[in-house]
């Protein structure tokens, strides 16, 4: 967009949402990036009890006397321009996604170049995810378990589906050894830990194991891990990425599985 054009204002929440995106205690603009940022783009700098108020106050009061919204699409601009992720385009890929759930509200949205652009309007959370087309939104969205994404955000954020669907299925197995210290792998490791065995208790039990069903549903569970190690595990970690391609819905049902999979271990009893 340009800023020659004087643009309507945002919302104040949405100013707000923008500054918390870019000034982010973790992954944001650092204190120092902030000030020059604004002392380029000619925006007043202000005093606050942290970089997201800073920002956020310091964009509404120039958005207030200029009755435009120019100054906060130049900050954005100027903040996702390209050059400054050469060494780090994972940055940018979260950065953008994160903006443009806010964005689509507004219904702009930061394009590959990363200027503000008209984008498809959204009033709801889920239009919002949906429009923004974010593969990190829509896995927010439907809640997945931490331990997923623990192990292939970098993955998601480079759009690599094919080692993010490896990575992930990895946590599974990796969280049993962590759970019991064992050191087998793959089914070994599942039929040592799950399966009742000689000792007719599982070391990682999913229910009581005193009826008939729950007896089928943790054989059932072993056999679910094996299955999505055999699938997703063992062929990508040796077929090359060119045979073996992995779609982003594919991706999606597979980390929604995976989550499930986590929670039952979340509340699953550890025997010795």
């Amino acid at each position: 967009m340009t800023t020659s054009i004087k643009h309507e204002t945002w919302p104040t929440a949405t100013v707000i949402a923008v500054a918390d995106v870019l000034a982010d205690t973790s992954d944001g603009l650092t204190g120092s990036e902030i000030g020059q940022l604004l002392t380029q783009i000619g925006i007043a700098d202000v005093e606050a009890s942290s970089k997201r108020k800073r920002l956020a106050q310091a964009l509404l009061v120039r958005q207030g006397r200029d009755q435009a919204s120019n100054c906060v699409i130049k900050f954005i601009t100027e903040a996702m321009a390209p050059v400054r992720y050469r060494q780090r385009p994972d940055v940018f890929s979260r950065r953008r996604d994160d903006l443009n759930e806010v964005l689509v509200h507004v219904g702009l949205r930061v394009n590959d170049e990363g200027k503000v652009a008209r984008g498809p309007a959204a009033s709801t959370l889920d239009q919002a995810a949906q429009h923004a087309n974010s593969l990190r939104a829509e896995l927010r969205r439907r809640g997945t378990h931490p331990e997923v994404l623990a192990y292939c955000t970098r993955e998601i954020l480079t759009k690599n589906a094919f080692h993010a669907s490896l990575e992930a299925t990895k946590s599974v197995f990796d969280r049993l050894r962590r759970m019991t210290g064992e050191q087998r792998d793959g089914s070994p490791l599942v039929d040592a830990v799950l399966m009742p065995g000689l000792a007719g208790t599982p070391r990682v039990a999913i229910n009581t194991g005193t009826t008939k069903t729950e007896e089928g549903e943790q054989k059932g569970f072993a056999a679910l891990i094996k299955g999505l190690g055999s699938m997703y595990r063992n062929p990508t970690a040796h077929d090359p990425r060119l045979h073996r391609p992995v779609s982003d819905d594919e991706l999606l049902e597979l980390l929604t599985t995976l989550s499930m999979v986590h929670r039952r271990l979340d509340a699953a009893r550890v025997n010795p």
